[in-house]
């Protein structure tokens, strides 16, 4: 038999080979999507936020998702994120914050190892139901929105996005990425200790806001019938 025919031969097999082991990969893939879509895997994935959480755009943006359930009613987990000072006492790196006006604060925290500083201004608030914000600086600007969601008359669940448009070099590592997505985990779990172990809320703001304006402040919300709780000061009279 001739050289060229035996390469032939070897070469037909081994793609008849690569072929059968291509298609029982696909087979299997094949079955082990029937079998999530079947028992309802997916959804379960879904829900217990085994997914991807912390996504870098093709924009060259960080996208950050989190949430978590908080063991008090809506109004009291709403009013104790109002209190933006009290964010040093549970938020990771945090070392103050300055309550400017209703709608700026003036933030100081420590971020993989270094002190900076920034100003956030409050876009729209809405009392137990979401609060956005915007912080621009040079080191990247950011947007953040949080939700709050009753579940029951003791149960809430906090809902944070945030998008965070990096610049320099190392804002655009993926190390901070990471370092942003973990930081956003453990600063809801602190606030759900927080409050928690609290029972109560330190503090309220019952004002709206609306494109960066006060459309309402916390003395007509009172005077609305959206009063006080008992709870605690209004940090930003």
């Amino acid at each position: 038999m001739k050289i060229a025919e035996i390469t032939g031969r070897t070469t037909k097999k081994a793609a008849e080979s690569t072929s059968a082991v291509r298609s029982a990969v696909q087979a299997g893939t094949a079955g082990l999507k029937d079998r999530i879509a079947s028992t309802g895997l997916k959804d379960k994935i879904a829900s217990t936020g085994l997914k991807d959480r912390i996504t870098p755009s093709g924009g060259g943006f960080l996208t950050v998702i989190e949430d978590i359930d908080v063991g008090v009613p809506v109004r009291e987990a709403y009013d104790q994120w109002t209190q933006f000072q009290e964010f040093s006492s549970f938020a990771d790196g945090v070392e103050d914050v300055e309550q400017v006006d209703d709608t700026t604060t003036a933030w100081r925290a420590k971020v993989m190892g270094v002190t900076r500083t920034w100003r956030a201004r409050i876009t729209e608030q809405i009392p137990d139901e979401r609060i956005a914000w915007t912080t621009e600086g040079g080191r990247g600007t950011l947007k953040g929105v949080v939700t709050f969601h009753p579940l029951t008359d003791t149960l809430t669940r906090v809902l944070l996005v945030i998008e965070y448009h990096p610049q320099g070099l190392l804002e655009r590592t993926g190390a901070l990425w990471r370092a942003q997505g973990r930081r956003a985990r453990l600063d809801l779990k602190n606030f759900r200790r927080f409050v928690t172990l609290r029972g109560e809320a330190t503090g309220e703001w019952r004002g709206e806001i609306e494109n960066g304006e006060v459309v309402a402040g916390d003395r007509e919300a009172v005077a609305d019938g959206d009063g006080g709780n008992g709870t605690g000061g209004d940090a930003r009279s």
